[in-house]
């Protein structure tokens, strides 16, 4: 039975790909004709949530501009809100009576005589904004942040870097050395670009495939190898799995396992960043799996409310463990999502750097100056396997992983650009892999020979004063381990 049902899912997910998978989004053609079609202004190409604050009816993508108008709602400042409601229906090919209208709770809605049921789609996708083509060349049209040559050598360095840790760290955990892993794999230009958008000090609510983030902002390599050893050096004091990170000086909120329980609490905290009037936004990412999660609805929900200043970031990578995306939802991925609910949004090209820079850039600026939420989807592809625990070639073709390893990597189109413009050679290639190499292989030594954190954390951390069952559970595990050491870890302080 095994057998036959995961021959059947792979044979349905071959079927399914030719009417609506995923590799027919980023089709090479749908991308240079979608870019082509660019306004001149970068924070035009998001999908807005309503009207804009000039009242006027926008029209941004080749779709049915009328419908999105019509029924997409724009939270406004308390001030202003009751002059704008009333326009939010109204639309520039409207040939019904506007003065039949219910004064309902919220704004007023028009009357029509037609029975209209909404369309389950526009019938057209949204477009992607891409500005690097596969060649590392910049689309001719295409509007976007320009990058210094410190900045840009400072990304590619960081992509290979988190590129070779993943590579190291993940066979460390093949040789036992290690617990559990889990790559970044394809995903490095959402990693490392979108952290070079950001500010110091916005505030990170991570999923658990954004390590590059902390490595931008200054975590070593050391200070990886220590969480993922679980060692006394590590900051969560030996209590995560591995690659659980957390970083305060970083402002980087330890990752959690369970999916999608950051997006509320990161709202929550841009209220609080609202409120203080600080000069800064938090930014949370999840997965595609993760939007099909409550939390995923509640958080945007929430944020649209509160014109909280937060960017929520989407990585649709296609699959959410074995399960891909024509068998997780319906909807045209996930930016279609933010103006259901009063947020504006964009679709952006994962594996552009350049692209997801400016993307996050923009996006930034608006929940700050703004004061709004904002959503953004990066599509791009998890090459390798969800993690140490998934064996990916089960339910996908290797083909399929080869192609976008080899065709649509990330960190090749990026090198092609920036040795394009002459900041970057094999001779720097070479030296800054060697470099990385060497300090991997040094951090893994160290770490793996530091003396792991005492029994005593295991209990400490949660109460000021422990309550006596607490007490008693410490208490018997000491008497078992006493008893017992044979079965029990050498290496930890009793």
């Amino acid at each position: 039975m095994p057998v036959w049902f995961a021959k059947s899912r792979a044979i349905s997910h071959h079927l399914n790909r030719k009417v609506m998978g995923f590799m027919g989004i980023l089709h090479q053609n749908f991308w240079t004709s979608s870019c082509s079609r660019h306004p001149s202004s970068l924070s035009s190409i998001f999908i807005p949530a309503g009207i804009h604050e000039d009242h006027s009816t926008p029209h941004v993508f080749p779709f049915n501009s009328s419908i999105t108008t019509r029924f997409s709602l724009q939270r406004f400042k308390s001030t202003k809100a009751a002059s704008q409601l009333e326009q939010l229906y109204s639309t520039d090919d409207d040939d019904h009576d506007t003065s039949q209208a219910l004064d309902f709770p919220g704004g007023k809605v028009t009357y029509i005589p037609e029975m209209r049921f909404l369309s389950e789609s526009n019938g057209k996708r949204v477009p992607c904004y891409r500005v690097l083509d596969d060649n590392g060349e910049i689309i001719i049209g295409s509007d976007y942040e320009q990058l210094s040559e410190e900045v840009a050598v400072k990304i590619y360095s960081n992509m290979v870097s988190l590129q070779m840790m993943d590579t190291v760290f993940y066979e460390a955990q093949r040789q036992g050395r290690i617990s559990f892993y889990l790559t970044s794999t394809g995903e490095e230009a959402i990693n490392i670009a979108s952290a070079a958008a950001l500010s110091a000090d916005d505030i990170i609510l991570p999923q658990y495939r954004e390590p590059g983030i902390l490595l931008w902002r200054g975590f070593t390599i050391q200070e990886f190898a220590n969480q993922c050893f679980g060692n006394k050096y590590d900051y969560g004091k030996g209590r995560q799995m591995p690659i659980h990170y957390g970083s305060k000086k970083h402002n980087f909120v330890t990752i959690s396992s369970p999916i999608a329980t950051q997006l509320p609490q990161a709202v929550g905290i841009a209220y609080s960043l609202k409120m203080d009037k600080k000069d800064s936004c938090v930014v949370t990412y999840t997965g595609d799996g993760g939007t099909s999660e409550g939390d995923f609805h509640a958080a945007l929900n929430f944020a649209a409310v509160t014109e909280a200043p937060v960017v929520f970031i989407c990585r649709n990578n296609g699959w959410a463990i074995s399960t891909h995306i024509s068998e997780q939802f319906r909807s045209d991925g996930i930016v279609v999502r933010g103006p259901a609910y009063g947020i504006r949004s964009i679709r952006v090209d994962g594996n552009d750097a350049l692209a997801v820079y400016s993307a996050i850039h923009e996006a930034r600026e608006m929940a700050i100056s703004k004061q709004r939420p904002v959503l953004v989807e990066a599509l791009s592809y998890r090459v390798g396997h969800h993690s140490t625990s998934d064996d990916s070639t089960k339910y996908r073709p290797v083909d399929e992983i080869d192609y976008w390893k080899k065709e649509r990597n990330p960190v090749n189109r990026f090198r092609k650009w920036v040795e394009r413009n002459g900041w970057w050679s094999e001779e720097k290639e070479s030296e800054l892999r060697s470099s990385i190499k060497k300090q991997l292989l040094q951090v893994i030594q160290v770490a793996e020979k530091t003396e792991k954190p005492p029994l005593k954390y295991l209990f400490s951390d949660v109460y000021d004063i422990p309550p006596p069952n607490l007490c008693e559970q410490e208490k018997q595990l000491r008497e078992t381990i006493y008893a017992h050491p044979q079965d029990y870890p050498s290496d930890v302080p009793l």
